[in-house]
C-alpha cells in the first residue's frame, strides 16, 4: 500500500513540476504580442475561457489555453512578424506537449493552423474576420487548402477539436478582456498529465 501511496506522490510532484515549466513559458513571454491586439497569456487565457464557456471537454480546455506554446518556444512567435517565415508553432508545440498529455491535447494543438486554412477554404466570409497577424501567417502557411487537403483534413480524428479551437482562437484576441489566470487552470491541467 505503501508503495502505491508513494507512486501517487511521485506522480503529483512530477505533473506540478510539468505545470510549473509550462506556466513558466507564459511568466517569461508571456507579454508578448506577435502583432495582435492582446499578449500571449491574455489570448491563451481568452481562448481557454470560450473554451470553458462553451462546455467543452476538460482536454479541449487544455488544448485552447496551450494551442499557441509553440510561440514560446525558441522565439518563434517573432518568425513570421520580424522574420517573414512559418515557424511551424503548430507542430514544436504539440511535440512539446505530446511528452505530459494524451492526443486529446496535443492533437488540436497540432491542427490549429490547418483548421485556419481549411476554414478559408470552405468558408467565403471567413478570410474577412481574421486579424492582420493571422492573415500574415496564414500565406506563410500554404494559404487556403485545395480539395485535396480539405478532404485529408476531414479524415484527420481530431478534425472537430481542431476547427472548434480555432474559432475560439479567432475571437481570444481582445486587448480589453482579461479573464481568470493561469493558476485556475492548474487543477484541470493536473489530471490530464500523461506520465508513464
Amino acid at each position: 500500500m505503501g508503495g502505491l501511496v508513494g507512486f501517487h506522490r511521485q506522480r503529483g510532484h512530477m505533473a506540478a513540476d510539468v505545470i510549473d515549466r509550462i506556466f513558466g513559458l507564459f511568466e517569461r513571454h508571456g507579454a508578448a504580442h506577435y502583432g495582435e491586439n492582446a499578449s500571449q497569456l491574455q489570448h491563451a487565457l481568452q481562448t481557454a475561457a470560450l473554451a470553458r464557456e462553451a462546455g467543452c471537454s476538460d482536454s479541449l480546455i487544455a488544448a485552447a489555453l496551450l494551442h499557441d506554446i509553440g510561440q514560446l518556444l525558441g522565439n518563434a512567435g517573432e518568425a513570421a512578424d520580424s522574420h517573414g517565415i512559418d515557424a511551424q508553432h503548430e507542430a514544436t508545440g504539440a511535440r512539446y506537449l505530446n511528452d505530459c498529455f494524451n492526443k486529446e491535447v496535443f492533437e488540436p494543438v497540432r491542427l490549429h493552423v490547418a483548421a485556419k486554412r481549411y476554414l478559408c477554404a470552405i468558408e467565403p466570409d471567413y478570410f474577412a474576420g481574421l486579424s492582420r497577424a493571422s492573415v500574415l501567417s496564414l500565406r506563410l502557411q500554404g494559404g487556403p487548402m485545395d480539395h485535396a487537403e480539405v478532404a485529408a483534413f476531414e479524415a484527420e480524428p481530431f478534425f472537430t477539436d481542431a476547427v472548434t479551437l480555432r474559432r475560439f482562437d479567432d475571437l481570444g484576441k481582445q486587448a480589453d478582456w482579461h479573464p481568470a489566470g493561469l493558476e485556475t487552470y492548474r487543477a484541470l491541467l493536473k489530471t490530464l498529465i500523461a506520465i508513464p
